[in-house]
């Protein structure tokens, strides 16, 4: 089944919880404790699960690194117009805002996403996220900064997702990927910005990322 165009915010309210990241206790998120159990809710209550997994229900390390290094250097889009490409829960569109940007775009293709994004924003106390669909099919929007956390995650992502991001540097854009070590990530024509030690998503090892930028 398919994922349905409109989540109410009750259904990921009643399985989540409230939790600060490890590394980011400034922000909170609506998280799942059962990645699995979320995702057979979501197929038998919510009226589809979508093809991929829960991603929003976790503050990923590649996410939590972008969103520390954005709250400790908010020089970096103060007053600036940002994108957060492959949002999940919002947590660096959240963080972006707290460290003062003028206006925030959080892009992801998941409908439960676009729910969680809403809700982590009330919860957090910020406001001006504009909750997008896909945006690499496009020239995409006009920003001053690009954050994108965890987003090469396998091949074809990598390869749709890294000249999306090379295009808005050629137009000027200050464009950081925040990563733990994925294969697919190139390391070529990229500088590290900042390293953090961050456990995984699901509570288990804890994982070097690295805040990687275009120079």
């Amino acid at each position: 089944m398919s994922a349905p165009d409109r989540v109410p915010p009750s259904f990921l309210q009643a399985h989540t919880r409230v939790a600060r990241p490890t590394l980011i206790p400034e922000v909170q998120l609506h998280v799942a404790d059962d990645v699995v159990a979320l995702w057979e809710a979501m197929e038998t209550e919510a009226g589809g699960a979508g093809q991929d997994p829960p991603f929003w229900a976790a503050a990923w390390p590649g996410g939590q690194a972008l969103a520390r290094h954005v709250l400790d250097s908010p020089e970096l889009v103060a007053g600036r117009r940002v994108l957060d490409l492959g949002a999940g829960s919002g947590l660096v569109a959240v963080a972006a805002l707290k460290a003062g940007a003028a206006h925030v775009i959080a892009s992801d293709v998941d409908p439960y996403s676009h729910t969680a994004i809403a809700l982590n924003a009330e919860l957090n106390g910020v406001r001006g996220i504009e909750v997008v669909g896909d945006v690499l099919g496009e020239d995409g929007p006009d920003v001053d900064v690009v954050l994108a956390g965890d987003v090469c995650y396998d091949r074809d992502m990598t390869a749709r997702v890294l000249p999306y991001l090379g295009a808005h540097w050629l137009r000027g854009a200050t464009v950081l990927l925040g990563d733990p070590g994925r294969a697919y990530l190139p390391r070529e024509g990229l500088l590290p910005a900042a390293v953090h030690d961050v456990p995984d998503a699901d509570g288990g090892e804890v994982r070097r990322t690295t805040v990687w930028r275009l120079p």
